[in-house]
């Protein structure tokens, strides 16, 4: 009997079963794939990102964990009029995997009990409890007094409980030898309904041109990818020379307003599960400020999971109003993103945004 069953070893799970272990509770931290694990992303750690890692976990991100060019300039983006506009910050460069199992190999320092290759498959509440079934080396259950889902978008207790299809972005990129025109201290993003029906990207990972394209249709990954790669060539003096790596990923596709769920009874989600992503898909904060605030919120009101989840709501009113920020300064900046505008009159100023 666990006190608390963390699903996903990604940076939501990892600092939610961190910050539980720590506080002298029995946790389980379950990760499908084995760890280390790889995920499809840009890796970029944002500064926001740098400092909740402190604040959360006592030290810097720690630079084996690093590429290069390891220090960051923040983000180009282009809209869909051809408009740059520069969002400089520093910041860093990880890989994800390496990243990833540092955070997962903290919480194991606090206490948690780590199982990777251990994928969770249905989930039961009872009265007091909640039964998970897992499939890994063996089919078992567990039974904890709460459970917190870090699954992501890809994971399966949350597509269970929405009983809907998956309406996903689909994310694909290539790793190239060869040379552009472009800063390679910045991530840089393009708007433009031509190259892609999201948005389209380059960043430098380890002397690697990494060159992506974001769908709402699978089917057309392809031809927006060929549109990018021409458009790059044509503006950037794009040159590859070989292409060494394929990525193929899926992530939230996140809707007008940024409705986030936070759970029910005793399951809480976390992260993008919850719905917490920026735009870019930068999840990184997100979900480590998100796996923190229900670690806290059950920290301080364990025998109430009313009281867990009113507590939840409100740690994460900040993190939820920096998200509809940013979604909305997109919308203002490219018509692609016109729907995720804030339109409500007071929510604006609320939010610093123009009237």
């Amino acid at each position: 009997m666990f006190d608390v069953i963390v699903i996903g070893a990604g940076p939501a799970g990892s600092t939610a079963a961190k910050i539980l272990a720590e506080s002298g509770f029995k946790v389980l931290l379950t990760e499908k794939f084995a760890i280390p694990r790889y995920k499809s992303c840009s890796g970029q750690l944002i500064r926001k990102s740098i400092d909740l890692i402190q604040e959360y976990y006592g030290m810097p991100v720690p630079a084996y964990t690093m590429c290069t060019p390891k220090g960051t300039k923040g983000m180009m983006l282009t809209d869909d009029r051809g408009r740059i506009s520069c969002f400089e910050q520093e910041g860093l460069n990880v890989w994800r995997s390496s990243f990833d199992k540092w955070l997962a190999d903290q919480a194991s320092l606090s206490g948690a009990e780590i199982r990777d290759k251990t994928a969770a498959l249905a989930c039961r509440e009872q009265r007091d409890t909640v039964t998970v079934m897992f499939k890994g080396e063996q089919t078992c259950t567990e039974e904890a007094s709460y459970v917190i889902d870090c699954g992501g978008v890809t994971g399966t207790i949350k597509r269970k409980l929405l009983k809907k299809p998956l309406d996903p972005i689909y994310t694909y990129q290539t790793y190239n030898q060869g040379s552009i025109d472009l800063d390679h201290r910045f991530f840089h993003a393009f708007l433009h309904p031509e190259l892609s029906e999201y948005d389209a990207w380059f960043n430098v990972k380890d002397d690697l041109l990494v060159i992506g394209v974001a769908v709402k249709d699978i089917s057309k990954t392809g031809h927006y990818y060929d549109r990018f790669t021409s458009f790059l060539k044509e503006n950037h003096g794009l040159r590859i020379d070989k292409q060494l790596k394929t990525d193929k990923w899926i992530m939230s596709r996140i809707l007008p307003g940024c409705p986030v769920d936070h759970g029910m009874g005793r399951m809480f989600f976390a992260g993008e599960a919850a719905g917490f992503l920026n735009p870019m898909g930068e999840g990184i904060s997100a979900a480590v400020e998100s796996g923190y605030c229900i670690a806290r919120a059950i920290t301080d009101n364990f025998d109430n999971p009313e009281m867990i989840h009113a507590e939840y709501v409100k740690k994460t009113e900040t993190l939820h109003g920096y998200m509809k920020r940013q979604w909305s300064l997109v919308g203002e900046m490219a018509d692609s993103f016109r729907d995720m505008r804030l339109k409500d009159h007071e929510e604006r100023l609320q939010y610093g945004l123009s009237v």
